[in-house]
């Protein structure tokens, strides 16, 4: 009798504790847990997970909570377009004309007219040759001589290149361009700069490619600092650039990346040029339109279509946009679908045909901030409970492969190389990240130790200290919840 009382305190004691250590380790715990951390117990947070096969939900905070989601937004854009188009589509670039063919002789103007085509020329994807295919196809046609002029033509998109709802600080970085109907060369061109002894101002040597029109206000200085700190600034059809900020001194030359001012028409100027190196005579210098073209009477010039370049199908495209957070490719792609209402398109277009695609499928984005296709405006704003609603319908979807095989893989691709490494859902998270200096977000699929898919959504704004602390704390949470 006394051992027995002895005994069932300690027994007590033992379920007691295993209890607890139970509770610390359920997803209603680690929510708690991810809650108070110094790093998120102040920041505006939204998160969903759900296991798929079952329907249950495995953690849940704010999921209906509106917050920027920065580069996480690539996944609703890259969801409609390949719902819209299917994977296979391919984007057109005309090679056109007003006037006709005779005696070897082009009369009129040869017109590129683009239909926002993110890979011409690109370093991503594409063939970077295509020019040359662009010229056999144009001497295919027994032209010898073009009396006229190459024009590029941009009028597929209105005459809004530049994001109103983007910073002043991103606006005419490489990351940040112009979006017109023609993109050329990932609309990117690297400033070469002298980096010479700390406290001077760097020397701008060249532009690569070749912009002679583009001059620059340089106020960039050499420094201390070990790391690319110069920003470039300007805007669309603006051939000024303004250069500040600072880059590592005694470098010697250093890169700098900006937008290019008018792809269109640089794409038309080295078509000139491959033109006449292959024998090609051309009249009259490039220049570009921005409106379509009318006669007297209000109605559309007609013109004959002579050559049509295709992309490459849009799954290459829109890997190449979720795997490396491609801005251009998402803008890109984003304005292109606003086409599917009305051309010129659009932002607003844009803006309404992805929210009606998803409303007409019961996914309801009348609360979220849709500004742009890429996250890179501050007033986005989405919920975790609507990106996990994609990604639940995107799994049904016929094109699921496409999208899946489109996300950054923990551990080992893209921006999530370095996401979830040495922990148990490295290879097994497929997901899109997004970061800016007070945002980390990361949304996707994780396929749990029974081979059921799951699927998640976290949000944090604004979290105390560095951004890379939030992603620490995220990488921890899942670890837990999965």
């Amino acid at each position: 009798m006394t051992r027995t009382i002895q005994i069932l305190p300690l027994i007590s004691i033992f379920f007691f504790c295993s209890t607890l250590f139970a509770e610390e380790n359920t997803p209603l715990s680690a929510v708690e847990q991810f809650l108070s951390t110094e790093t998120t117990q102040n920041a505006n947070i939204s998160l969903v997970a759900k296991n798929l096969e079952t329907g249950e939900i495995i953690a849940s905070h704010r999921s209906n909570s509106v917050l920027p989601p920065a580069s996480t937004m690539k996944l609703l854009t890259t969801a409609t377009a390949l719902e819209m188009l299917g994977g296979d589509y391919t984007f057109p670039t005309y090679l056109e004309t007003d006037g006709t063919i005779s005696n070897h002789v082009l009369h009129g103007n040869l017109y590129i007219r683009g239909t926002g085509d993110p890979t011409l020329g690109s370093q991503k994807i594409g063939n970077q040759m295509f020019l040359y295919k662009w010229v056999q196809g144009i001497k295919a046609l027994g032209i010898e001589k073009i009396d006229g002029a190459v024009i590029a033509d941009v009028s597929f998109f209105d005459g809004d290149a530049l994001n109103p709802s983007w910073l002043w600080e991103d606006i005419g970085n490489y990351y940040a361009p112009g979006i017109f109907a023609i993109a050329y060369l990932d609309n990117t061109m690297n400033i070469q700069l002298r980096s010479a002894e700390i406290g001077s101002v760097a020397e701008v040597v060249k532009t690569v490619p070749y912009v002679p029109e583009v001059s620059f206000e340089n106020h960039i200085r050499c420094t201390k600092i070990q790391y690319d700190g110069a920003f470039v600034h300007g805007v669309p059809y603006s051939n000024q650039r303004y250069l500040v900020g600072s880059v590592p001194s005694n470098r010697g030359i250093f890169g700098v990346k900006g937008d290019l001012p008018n792809p269109g028409l640089l794409l038309a100027r080295h078509f000139i040029e491959r033109l006449r190196e292959q024998g090609v005579q051309v009249s009259k210098e490039e220049s570009y339109i921005t409106e379509p073209q009318v006669n007297a009477e209000g109605e559309k010039v007609q013109r004959t279509v002579l050559y049509t370049h295709r992309s490459e199908p849009l799954r290459e495209i829109i890997k190449e946009t979720n795997v490396n957070s491609n801005n251009l490719y998402a803008e890109q792609l984003f304005r292109h679908l606003g086409s599917r209402i009305s051309t010129p398109s659009t932002i607003q277009n844009s803006r309404d045909i992805v929210i009606s695609f998803w409303k007409n499928r019961k996914i309801d984005l009348s609360s979220c901030g849709i500004e742009d296709g890429c996250g890179l405006s501050p007033i986005d704003a989405v919920s975790a409970e609507v990106l996990l609603q994609i990604l639940e319908y995107m799994k049904k979807s016929k094109n699921f492969d496409d999208f899946y095989h489109s996300l950054p893989v923990a551990g080992e691709t893209g921006t999530l190389r370095g996401f979830c490494l040495n922990t148990p859902l490295e290879h097994r998270l497929h997901a899109k990240s997004g970061t800016t200096s007070k945002v980390k977000s990361y949304a996707g699929y994780v396929v749990n130790g029974k081979q059921e898919t799951c699927a998640f959504a976290v949000i944090v704004n604004n979290q105390k200290g560095k951004v890379k602390q939030a992603q620490v704390e995220i990488q921890r949470f899942l670890n837990k919840i999965f």
